[in-house]
């Protein structure tokens, strides 16, 4: 099914709270609801030791917040994790890794016009889990093709069960160390980096996408074969829009684009009003629309969401909650001033 658009809201998934109920009705007020990741309340809600559940050969130190990997113990238990695959809740996460996953299952989701999940990226996970000799499992070539395998085979059970509770839902992979893939330090670029989102996304059930905050290459991104990208136009909308021939192209294959436009840092959302918003995000639309990207197509292709998770604010949640609800607002507004209400 497809993902709706029309300037509809969600969010991405890491959000600041301790309360599971709080960030359950937080997540739940947008369009576009989704289970959310709370690493402030357990390290087990980490996003990368989420998606690091069950992968052979990971060290998990609860205590000290650390998630390191042993090729030793990755050899040991490799048999074992490949014969489990098999068993779709082998692949799922657990009830240990997520307070709010299973409970969000468990809602009555069918009225929603969507709903959406999320995994951490091979990329993104390759990167930050190390070996003993501190080295990122990105360059070992052993255990980056299981990697992504795996990584696709969780990302698929999680969408099939997704979609027993609202046949349009759609996942997210969360790549913020695609940024540093277009590093000249990085010792993995862009080609080899291609190849294996391509070989990912070829295992990985319809629909699919990226999320991320940074500034990559956006002509790379948008050129993946993948169904909806996320992206922090609030910080990035200058370059983003020089991006208009790639954009112009996603969106005529089909592509749904997320523009974060609503700050969740306090200081940033503190300078902004509904009206400024407004005008920063459709001074961006006008620039494509000149460049000749489609207006209507546009509109009817993209969602709206905050530009970024925010683990820290000095008021706690509340700036973040009162993005959640403005970019709610913001969303009426365009839909009011486009017509699609």
């Amino acid at each position: 099914m497809p993902i709706p658009g029309d300037l509809l809201t969600t969010a991405m998934a890491v959000m600041p709270h301790r309360d599971v109920d709080r960030a359950l009705e937080t997540a739940l007020s947008l369009d576009i609801p989704f289970w959310p990741q709370l690493p402030l309340l357990n390290y087990y809600e980490d996003m990368y030791v989420q998606a690091a559940e069950h992968f052979p050969g990971i060290v998990l130190d609860l205590e000290n917040r650390t998630l390191s990997f042993s090729m030793d113990k990755f050899a040991v238990e490799l048999d074992d994790a490949m014969t489990r695959m098999a068993d779709p809740e082998y692949l799922d996460i657990g009830k240990t890794y997520s307070q709010v996953y299973h409970r969000f299952l468990e809602t009555d989701l069918s009225d929603r016009p969507a709903i959406r999940g999320q995994l951490e990226g091979p990329i993104s996970f390759g990167f930050n889990v190390k070996d003993e000799d501190d080295r990122p499992l990105i360059f070992n070539d052993t255990v980056r093709p299981f990697l992504l395998e795996f990584m696709a085979g969780r990302v698929n059970i999680q969408l099939q069960k997704l979609k027993k509770r609202n046949p349009n839902a759609f996942m997210f992979i969360d790549e913020p160390g695609l940024q540093y893939v277009f590093s000249a330090m990085s010792g993995y670029g862009d080609v080899p980096a291609g190849k294996d989102l391509e070989a990912f996304f070829a295992e990985i059930d319809r629909p699919r996408g990226i999320h991320l905050c940074g500034n990559p290459d956006w002509g790379f991104l948008l050129g993946l074969d993948m169904d909806i990208l996320s992206m922090d136009v609030y910080t990035n909308g200058e370059v983003i829009a020089s991006h208009h021939a790639d954009i112009r192209r996603f969106l005529d294959r089909g592509g749904i684009l997320v523009w974060g436009i609503v700050p969740t840092n306090v200081e940033p959302f503190e300078t902004e009003t509904t009206d400024t918003l407004e005008e920063r995000l459709v001074s961006l639309w006008d620039r494509l629309t000149d460049k000749g990207v489609d207006r209507d197509i546009l509109l009817s292709r993209s969602l709206l969401s905050p530009a970024t998770c925010c683990l820290v604010n000095p008021d706690g949640t509340a700036t973040v909650e009162k993005a959640f609800t403005a970019v709610n607002a913001l969303s009426r507004r365009l839909r009011d001033r486009f017509g699609l209400s």
